[in-house]
């Protein structure tokens, strides 16, 4: 009896110092990405953000596109002239910039996320299927992604918004098709590279099916450089986002957006500097931090760099 107790300490022990030696990959990657402080701050910020975006309904004070016309282009309630009625001031028409910022992250980030899905499925198909398939099908992918690619991407979603015309679904479409050459090129030379490793050549004289390869024996062990390239390419969507809503081919008015917010306080900006910086500040506060992230996903996500350190 006192042998078989000790021999199942002895058996949990064990246990327990493999699995301290050998975590979980859940813990590993959550110990990798919160090592980087960087990425763990802009990570909280980025909490923050959303929170505030969903939940505006009901935390935002005020109403986005009531107008206040006793408290036209009030300052911050930290300058002089501002009030605590409105923290951030408020714009032309005496709107509240931060129930607008709050209400315009809903519209920016929901945007910005579907155009990265909208980009992320059929390039990584078409990813797919030119490295299964580089004679014939990869040819032509590749060359209709170069074509692309010579074209800068705000001038191709610009000419794409041209043609389908200003709103949200067509601001979606157009982001999606022009960040789409990323996610081809990126896909496709990472299944290249998995095609010759072991395990394919296992499940290929197991009899699996192209179909099953692609999508269940390749792709996932490809997903960790696609995570890493879509949190980088959202934070390009939410710039591309702002620059048409700049343009006028975004989010039409009275619906706050960031892009639009800055295009409609261009003639301000002498007069009232907070109408342009806040929307400004907070583009540029969430870019740095997506991008932050990502540099936190790959550090986490790539066994090169977490054997470098």
């Amino acid at each position: 009896m006192t042998q078989t107790i000790l021999n199942n300490l002895g058996t949990k022990v064990g246990n327990d110092d493999l699995s301290d030696r050998y975590p979980s990959p859940f813990k590993e990657f959550y110990q990798s990405f919160f090592a980087n402080r960087g990425a763990t701050i802009a990570f909280c910020f980025m909490l923050l953000v959303l929170i505030a975006a969903v939940f505006a309904p009901w935390i935002a004070p005020y109403d986005p596109i009531t107008q206040y016309r006793d408290h036209l282009m009030q300052p911050p309630m930290w300058q002089a002239g501002g009030s605590a009625a409105f923290p951030l001031g408020t714009d032309e028409v005496g709107r509240d910039i931060l129930s607008r910022l709050m209400y315009g992250g809903r519209l920016s980030l929901f945007i910005g996320f579907c155009a990265v899905v909208f980009a992320l499925i059929p390039g990584a198909i078409l990813g797919l299927l030119a490295a299964f398939y580089p004679r014939v099908i990869g040819i032509a992918v590749m060359r209709l992604m170069d074509i692309m690619m010579s074209m800068p991407t705000l001038l191709l979603a610009v000419a794409i918004m041209a043609v389908l015309g200003p709103g949200l679904f067509n601001a979606m479409i157009a982001i999606a098709i022009a960040s789409l050459p990323g996610y081809v090129r990126l896909t496709r030379s990472s299944v290249m590279m998995e095609l010759h490793r072991d395990y394919v050549t296992a499940a290929r004289v197991g009899g699996a099916g192209t179909l099953r390869l692609m999508f269940f024996t390749v792709l996932p062990n490809c997903m960790a450089p696609l995570i890493v390239h879509m949190t980088m390419s959202f934070s390009s969507a939410i710039l591309e986002i702002a620059a048409l809503g700049f343009l006028g081919l975004g989010i039409q008015p009275p619906q706050p957006e960031w892009g639009t917010m800055l295009a409609s306080a261009r003639e301000y900006m002498e007069r009232a500097w907070w109408i342009v910086t806040m929307p400004g500040l907070t583009i540029l506060l969430s870019v740095v931090s997506i991008n932050l992230i990502g540099d936190g996903l790959r550090d986490a996500l790539d066994p090169r760099l977490k054997q470098a350190g």
